[in-house]
């Protein structure tokens, strides 16, 4: 018979089982969340891609900057004045005149030519857009992995509770056996003490894996912002690459963070243009337009200023060939953060790969132990009833039944992880290419409106502010 300690331990472990079932439901939360709903979900509430969305429209604004330093600088300025003099010589004092003016002025500076330094810093910050761009869909990756990851782990959690539970009951169903042969004298104490014991492990292991699975939930619900009833189950595999030869090819193509570093090169080469050209003479032309009033009589004067300006800084210290250095040194580092990045993609494309193929083979053995270890432990439980095997003999095999399926659970969840990690390590785990139910965000919908840099009275300038106002940003 049980102990009431251990009623009340396995009492607690069901009790945890449903409620790593139950967490976090509505009344109306009924429907199983497949795989591409937990995608979707991570894809439609990940704070990590509104948070980089933003530094690209941070991005697209730095080629509307550039973009305004080809146009003209026009300012309004509003000066009052108030002079005090006063007049007289050592023995006479007389009293103090005081003067009034203020004056209207409208400025305009215009930069006609910098040698095309201007230019090429607008083409820099749209190389920066491109590179920035990637590494948005490279954090999309980040996030449908940690979505799929937290998904195979809620039921490899869920997977190894419903094993325990059908562990302990057949432990149960041995104590029982091993109870009753004991009574008509066929075993020895220490045959139910073993089974006592046995089932007393059980327990523990149920009670540690109901708290895994309340941890599972608790991920798949920060990774994908929701928490459903249930799961789908497992989904069907994409389809691996034939070689590690066409899987390194396809990421040398296509991954973001490779694309991101080579516009992040070509981003630094003409930053080192742009710095040279500086250099150079600039030609640029000015325009005033003033009206000063004196406030204490009617007397006013109306100015206009045109100027034409070449220009050229000579000497600064040394600064100026010291700004060129260090641009020249950050793009050779960007140059070697290339190379790093492009070894790294195939590093981890080969690593992808071999986990790959290495949970395949380990699931297959696993399955293949299962079967054998299925047999032998029919055989040496009825064995075991005829008195061939001793209790000890039937908890060994069953402890090795259970071993055995343990692996195949763990092994089909690294071999589903692995291959969507294969997927990512070739930049194609992005919500496009795998055809998910949401709306794709458009990286070129806010550029196109913000990179001729509107004015702020222009229509376009009132659409973008609507598009800020409805991401809640402004």
């Amino acid at each position: 018979m049980l102990r009431a300690g251990s009623r009340e331990m396995l009492k607690r472990a069901v009790s945890a089982v449903a409620v790593a079932a139950m967490v976090g439901l509505g009344a109306g939360a009924a429907q199983a969340d497949n795989l591409a709903d937990a995608m979707v979900g991570a894809y439609k509430t990940s704070g990590l891609l509104d948070q980089n969305r933003a530094l690209l429209r941070a991005a697209d604004e730095d080629v509307a900057i550039a973009v305004s330093g080809l146009r003209p600088v026009v300012d309004f300025i509003l000066q009052a004045e108030r002079d005090l003099t006063r007049t007289g010589n050592n023995s006479i004092r007389n009293g103090t005149i005081g003067t009034s003016t203020a004056t209207a002025a409208v400025t305009m500076d215009w930069l006609l030519y910098n040698n095309g330094a201007t230019k090429l810093s607008v083409e820099a910050a749209k190389e920066t857009v491109l590179a920035t761009r990637q590494q948005l869909v490279q954090v999309e990756q980040q996030v449908l992995l940690r979505a799929a990851a937290a998904y195979f782990g809620w039921l490899l959690q869920q997977d190894n509770v419903n094993l325990r539970l059908n562990n302990l009951k057949l432990l149960q169903e041995e104590l029982r056996a091993a109870q009753d042969r004991f009574d008509v004298g066929e075993v020895t104490r220490t045959d139910v003490a073993l089974a006592e014991s046995q089932v007393a492990a059980a327990r523990s292991s149920l009670a540690a894996a109901s708290g895994a699975l309340v941890s599972a939930q608790a991920e798949y619900q920060s990774a994908v912002g929701n928490l459903p009833s249930s799961l789908a189950g497992r989904p069907n595999l994409p389809a691996a690459p034939r070689s590690i030869d066409d899987a390194e090819a396809v990421a040398l193509r296509n991954h973001p963070s490779l694309l991101a570093a080579q516009h992040q090169v070509k981003a630094a080469e003409l930053t080192v243009q742009q710095v040279r050209a500086s250099q150079g003479f600039a030609l640029s032309t000015g325009l005033t337009l003033s009206r000063t009033d004196a406030l204490n009589t009617s007397a006013y004067s109306d100015d206009a200023t045109l100027d034409l300006t070449l220009s050229k800084r000579l000497y600064q210290g040394g600064g100026m060939n010291a700004q060129l250095r260090k641009t020249m040194a950050s793009r050779d580092s960007t140059r070697g953060n290339l190379l790093t990045v492009q070894r790294d993609v195939i590093q981890n494309v080969n690593d992808a790969f071999v986990s790959l193929q290495s949970a395949q083979a380990s699931l297959a053995a696993s399955e293949e132990q299962v079967r054998a270890a299925q047999v032998a432990f029919d055989g040496i439980r009825e064995e075991a009833t005829l008195g061939a095997r001793t209790t000890l003999d039937v908890l060994s095999a069953e402890q090795e039944l259970l071993d055995a399926h343990t692996a195949v659970i763990s092994a089909r969840t690294d071999q589903e992880i692995a291959a969507y990690s294969l997927l990512s390590s070739q930049g194609l785990l992005t919500a496009e290419r795998l055809k998910l139910g949401v709306e794709i965000y458009d990286p070129a919908l806010y550029y196109n409106m913000a990179k001729t840099a509107p004015a702020q009275i222009s229509k376009q300038s009132k659409d973008l502010d609507r598009v800020l106002k409805a991401l809640g940003k402004n």
